[in-house]
């Protein structure tokens, strides 16, 4: 009995240590936006993932977008998931500047080209406050969680990912009326390209 409570008191200690190292990141991650140190900002982020989760959200959107009058073909689902990507990546690369990354989180302005957007900002989230903070986060993998900005998912949020040593920065959930003016903006990339 007594080797349970202790393997019970293990397992209570190592989710702590997770959840509180959660925690310290985003309180890193939020202190390093509200300063505006882009180059912490960056070290904390996994580029990446973070191009790869705004990429797929624009990709989708234009595909909703093209699916409103009509049915979208096959060809049109791949030449979007292929091509599209290319210059919704090359949108978001604008975006991933330090400087833009950090307004991005700092402020809740999202600039892309000729795309002006805002939404919730990380830095209005005080991570120093545990349990106002674990109210917004919720686990979406093992080594992944959510945290969201306002009070509704369409607000926003971000995601985190444990890599190595440590939580890094690695989604950003942009509200849909900043996805759609971006997807809006893809769908003039490819009518301007095609």
């Amino acid at each position: 009995m007594r080797w349970f409570f202790g393997v019970l008191v293990g397992l209570l200690v190592a989710a702590g240590v997770y959840v509180g190292s959660a925690i310290v990141s985003l309180n890193g991650l939020a202190s390093a936006a509200k300063a505006g140190d882009g180059a912490a900002v960056l070290a904390r982020t996994d580029t990446t993932r973070l191009r790869r989760s705004l990429v797929d959200q624009i990709v989708s959107a234009y595909l909703a977008q093209l699916g409103q009058n009509r049915p979208v073909k096959p060809l049109e689902r791949l030449a979007a998931n292929t091509y599209g990507a290319t210059i919704a990546d090359a949108m978001i690369a604008k975006m991933l500047t330090a400087e833009n990354l950090t307004s991005i989180l700092n402020k809740g302005e999202i600039n892309a080209g000729d795309t002006n957007a805002t939404m919730y900002r990380l830095s209005e989230i005080d991570a120093s406050s545990v349990f106002e903070t674990l109210k917004r986060i919720s686990p979406t993998k093992p080594v992944e969680f959510a945290i969201k900005f306002g009070n509704a998912h369409s607000d926003g949020g971000v995601s985190m990912h444990f890599e190595g040593n440590g939580w890094k920065l690695s989604g950003i959930q942009l509200p849909p009326t900043a996805v759609q003016m971006l997807a809006h903006n893809l769908a003039m990339g490819r009518r301007g390209n095609g």
